[in-house]
């Protein structure tokens, strides 16, 4: 069966960097468009950034551009995402999804598995 596991949450201080790692199995990773979402106490979930399948296409939030970067491994099926540069407002829990496509469109959310997210502080 599908599986997602994200890893690499904690606290961190402003400015300071952290990257989330997302294991896939039980299927093949290498074809499918992959996202990062997250959502914050008493927020709804946010899109973050996707990547497609081959990772040459990659897209941002306006909230995270320039400071996240999503990257993707498909011999490890494992997906990233280094965030650099946090904010108390990047505080939130953090969730990779398989894409039902190969491709994305920035702000959707066209995926089918979800993982169990990890939390990320960024307080001082």
């Amino acid at each position: 069966q599908v599986q997602l596991v994200e890893s690499g949450g904690g606290l961190v201080q402003p400015g300071g960097s952290l990257r989330l790692s997302c294991a896939a199995s039980g299927f093949t990773f290498s074809t499918y468009a992959m996202t990062w979402a997250r959502q914050a106490p008493g927020k709804e979930l946010e899109w973050v950034s996707s990547i497609n399948s081959g990772g040459g296409r990659t897209a941002y939030a306006d909230s995270v551009k320039g400071r996240f970067t999503i990257s993707r491994d498909d011999a490890k099926a494992t997906l990233y995402l280094q965030m650099n540069s946090l904010k108390p407002d990047d505080t939130a829990i953090y969730y990779c999804a398989k894409s039902v496509l190969d491709t994305f469109y920035p702000g959707n959310f066209d995926n089918d598995y979800w993982g169990q997210g990890t939390q990320v502080t960024v307080s001082s």
